[in-house]
């Protein structure tokens, strides 16, 4: 196989009705590890918003157990991916997730949000950082890829396009972004994480090399205080030149999925779809468990 064939043949696909299978071939064989990156970042940026952001606080998931926190959500998602959304897998996961998110007093333009930074901060990353830009087949089918997810979530009025989620992240960080402390400890938990990944004497380098790779905004949003332009642009063009450099490799022959990488620790000897994740109590750490429209969510419990 040629370093195009791959793509070549996702052109030859319908974005909408194979964006499943679209949506698996551009994460797991193109771009494992920017899609990687880049839904950590989408993760971490919502925490900008103060509802959200104190939220996490309020279920010290993210502060006390950071790590377990981040191996669920990772995992989680993956099981769609990698088994899509019909397979008993990936019907438990979003089952998970959705058990997860009722317990608390969740608003559907938070939960909106939340899902276009998924749609949209891949794009932004890969079409910055990649070994190549994403197709338009590509941004298609992770729109309706995502589409389909918000509609098992049963999150109303999702977007219909890429461009209108887009329009809708921005929009809704202009609005919203802001100082909240709690929020900022969530951020320097997840920071912390990310540090402890590494050997310790190379921790202070990633923080800074992470705080160089945030947008002005998601940086006073928290109050950080930004990397000097000369470590930012130099963080950026590493970034960038591994992207070249993944470019002259081999195309992947076998799929990689966020299960497979190096930073999920929590689960050493293996772990039931149906375990992962938090069982909040309503009423404890938490709010009144809300409804959502049993034409969609409730369709897979």
């Amino acid at each position: 196989m040629k370093r195009f064939d791959r793509l070549e043949r996702i052109r030859r696909m319908d974005p909408v009705r194979d964006a499943p299978e679209i949506y698996r071939l551009s994460a797991a064989f193109e771009f494992p590890w920017d899609y990687a990156r880049a839904l950590e970042l989408a993760l971490y940026r919502t925490y900008a918003v103060p509802s959200i952001g104190r939220l996490l606080a309020e279920t010290a998931e993210l502060t006390d157990r950071t790590q377990k926190r981040y191996d669920d959500t990772v995992l989680l998602l993956d099981t769609v991916v990698e088994h899509g959304f019909a397979a008993e897998e990936g019907r438990t996961a979003i089952r998970r997730i959705n058990q997860m998110h009722r317990s608390y007093d969740i608003s559907d333009d938070d939960m909106r949000y939340v899902l276009s930074t998924f749609v949209v901060m891949p794009r932004r990353w890969i079409d910055a950082y990649g070994w190549r830009r994403l197709s338009r087949h590509e941004i298609v089918a992770t729109t309706e890829y995502y589409r389909t997810l918000g509609r098992h979530m049963g999150i109303p009025d999702i977007p219909e396009t890429y461009e209108e989620f887009e329009a809708l992240l921005d929009a809704y960080e202009q609005a919203h972004f802001a100082w909240d402390e709690r929020a900022r400890q969530v951020s320097d938990a997840t920071l912390g994480l990310m540090a402890s990944w590494y050997p310790r004497p190379v921790a202070p380098l990633l923080r800074t090399a992470t705080l160089a790779l945030l947008d002005e905004p998601l940086l006073r949003a928290f109050r950080y205080q930004a990397p000097g332009a000369a470590t930012a642009s130099l963080v950026r063009r590493a970034v960038r030149a591994r992207g070249r450099v993944v470019r002259l490799l081999p195309p992947r022959s076998a799929p990689h999925f966020a299960r497979q990488n190096w930073e999920v620790k929590g689960y050493p000897n293996g772990y039931q779809v149906a375990g992962l994740g938090t069982r909040p109590v309503p009423g404890l750490g938490g709010c009144p468990a809300r409804h959502r429209d049993a034409s969609s969510a409730d369709a897979l419990e």
